[in-house]
């Protein structure tokens, strides 16, 4: 089967509708990696936030009456962990080893909570793929920028 034929026709969810702009300010920053490329990108994902964009965000079901739904988060070399976002299906899917429970959020209200929340450094955005980490001061800066 034809993958890029897939992805072509699968329909786009009207919150990751314009995600494709951070994806190409992603890419810009890690072939030219300068501070004049990561503020455009942050102001990129800024922009999607203001126009109530969303991410797609792995999540672990609850299990048992007591337990909620949590943002399931990876653990990086430096055993730090952060939660996972994605700015669409196809970047989710890029790390397929195993199915994840997912759910869209709203790009503030998911970067709010992550600054609220101790146990993690920030949000790792497309881990697969066109990676960003926005660790805890760059939410700031971007959430400031609202």
């Amino acid at each position: 089967m034809d993958t890029k034929k897939y992805e072509d026709q699968m329909p786009v969810d009207e919150g990751l509708q314009g995600n494709e702009t951070i994806e190409e300010a992603i890419l810009a920053l890690q072939q030219e990696p300068t501070e004049e490329i990561l503020a455009h990108t942050l102001t990129v994902i800024r922009r999607r936030a203001r126009a109530n964009g969303q991410f797609i965000v792995a999540v672990i079901p609850p299990v048992g009456a007591e337990s909620s739904l949590q943002i399931q988060a990876i653990q990086t070399e430096d055993e730090r962990y952060w939660w996972m976002a994605f700015t669409g299906f196809d970047e989710e899917i890029k790390g397929g080893e195993t199915v994840m429970s997912t759910f869209m959020a709203d790009i503030s209200h998911l970067f709010e909570a992550a600054l609220m929340t101790d146990d993690i450094e920030g949000i790792i955005l497309n881990p697969w793929n066109r990676a960003l980490m926005l660790d805890k001061s760059l939410l700031q800066l971007i959430l400031a920028g609202k």
